[in-house]
């Protein structure tokens, strides 16, 4: 990266929530402000051991985020990290500023102690779907399965 698009990964603040929300809103489609207060509640006000809320910023701006937690024992599985939000604002999307994230996510599950990082994709979600796979990700052993509730 040049000087120009430097980016800095840091842990989030409290007062980085509107501008989350907004990249969520953005990149989903939906706004989820009642979620994201909740996930900053006990991400960042109040964080537990081995859960990280990490902001990519560029010249004094949000440009995008990851959230992520250690789990243990879960259905039988050993310990490992679970990314489960990323998001980078679309003019700075291809810049690899998710593939730092991502990088810097995994460092801090490593440091927890795990060496195994998974997420859940949606199959309609091709652009989550085509990044995660870009940095390594494949099927794991795991089968998801779900049963409509109406």
């Amino acid at each position: 990266m040049t000087e120009d698009n430097a980016v800095a990964i840091r842990n989030a603040r409290p007062e980085d929530i509107d501008t989350v929300i907004r990249l969520d809103e953005l990149g989903t489609g939906l706004a989820k402000p009642d979620y994201w207060h909740d996930i900053f509640a006990g991400y960042v006000r109040q964080p537990g051991a081995g859960r990280f809320f990490l902001i990519a910023e560029a010249a004094g701006a949000v440009v995008g985020f990851i959230v992520g937690e250690t789990r243990i024992w879960e259905f039988g599985s050993p310990s490992c990290g679970w990314v489960f939000a990323v998001n980078v604002s679309p003019e700075r999307r291809e810049g690899g500023i998710g593939s730092h994230l991502l990088e810097a996510i995994c460092e801090r599950f490593r440091r927890s102690g795990v060496d195994t990082v998974r997420t859940m994709i949606s199959r309609r979600d091709p652009l989550n779907l085509a990044f995660f796979r870009s940095q390594g990700l494949t099927a794991g052993p795991y089968i998801e399965l779900e049963r409509r509730l109406d």
